[in-house]
């Protein structure tokens, strides 16, 4: 038998539910289905939640073998043994669906996409719509007056923005942009304690977002296996990209391109040589930070990526000019947070923080 099942929370935490169907593989057609409103609840906890619903639908119509697809990484990753399960809250999940497995002759678990999720998808967003129309709507959202005295109202967005560990480009100085570098031994291991870090920070994570580059991915992937959460790509957080300066120094780039580097240095609307000027990131930027405000309005968000991303997005959060990306210095692996508030304002509450490498 197929399995297809999805769990959705408005808010994360927020009013949750699941779906799941299960179909003939032959000809797909539903032999059973299931969809239910469990309250406030993750994502992660209602996903979960369905695969169980699914499972035990699929042992009422005397299914033996089972092909399980979600469009929850997470879940798939952790219920096929590759990933640990860490969070408090889905562990009796894991093993609730463990052990209804256990009945199957085989169960495999394959991860597709949303689009390939349809069905289960509109069943648990039927199941948070017939909650909402019966009075079971989230509490209200308390407002929040931003640090200092800046007036910003409502609840923030919080940003904790992280930057990626070491790669080689890294130890040696070198422009690493679009280049598709991977950690050293020792950036997994300022990865591994940022992750530790992260996971002791206060207020429950709602997504962990990254660059689409290996090294920003390894990092949030060790970030987020600690949280229990899935990692998100979203391509506007890619590095800027330094075109023929890539791989070069930066005495090697002035001495290569002695007049426009010096521009460079001091006009963000010129570009390296077949690259992209910081006036176009700080508008890329801004697109994403957007998107990703308005998709996780008023919740925690980690974002992995890279030095010109951060900055921009601190400059952002400052209402501050260019010069802040000559300026300010990012380590690997640093941690910085800035608040987007649904008014328009923002607040900036770290910058460079990385006491979690220097801790063993």
């Amino acid at each position: 038998m197929i399995i297809e099942a999805d769990g959705g929370s408005r808010g994360n935490p927020g009013p949750a539910g699941y779906g799941a169907v299960v179909l003939d593989p032959d000809d797909r057609t539903v032999l059973a289905e299931r969809k239910q409103a469990i309250g406030i609840a993750t994502n992660n906890v209602a996903e979960y939640s369905g695969l169980i619903a699914g499972l035990e639908a699929a042992t009422e119509v005397g299914a033996h073998e089972a092909e399980v697809r979600m469009d929850s990484k997470l879940v798939v990753e952790q219920m096929s043994g590759r990933w640990k399960v860490k969070h408090p809250d889905m562990i009796p999940l894991a093993r609730r669906a463990a052990e209804l497995a256990q009945a199957f002759s085989h169960v495999e678990y394959r991860w597709v996409p949303r689009a390939d999720n349809a069905h289960a998808d509109r069943l648990a967003n039927e199941a948070m719509d017939a909650a909402n129309e019966n009075g079971e709507q989230p509490p209200p959202k308390t407002e929040e007056m931003a640090p200092g005295w800046t007036g910003a109202v409502g609840k923030p967005t919080r940003l904790l923005l992280l930057r990626h560990g070491q790669t080689q480009l890294s130890i040696e100085r070198r422009y690493s942009g679009r280049g598709d570098h991977a950690l050293t031994p020792e950036g997994h291991r300022q990865a591994r304690f940022a992750a530790e870090r992260l996971a002791r920070q206060r207020g429950r994570i709602a997504a962990v977002v990254s660059s689409p580059l290996t090294r920003a991915q390894q990092t949030a992937h060790a970030v987020a296996e600690g949280l229990g959460v899935d990692v998100h790509v979203q391509d506007g957080f890619i590095e800027t990209d330094f075109g023929e300066w890539e791989g070069l120094t930066f005495a090697e780039a002035a001495e290569r391109d002695p007049e426009l580097f010096q521009r460079w240095l001091t006009d963000t609307s010129v570009a390296p040589p077949g690259g992209e000027p910081f006036d176009e990131v700080h508008r890329r930027i801004q697109k994403a930070k957007d998107e990703l405000v308005a998709e996780y309005s008023g919740a925690n968000v980690i974002v992995v990526t890279h030095v010109t991303p951060i900055k921009t997005l601190l400059r952002i959060a400052l209402d501050v000019g260019p010069a802040l990306l000559f300026r300010l210095h990012l380590d690997l692996a640093s941690l910085s947070i800035a608040e987007f508030y649904p008014d328009g304002g923002a607040a900036v509450r770290l910058i460079n923080d990385t006491s979690h490498t220097h801790t063993r």
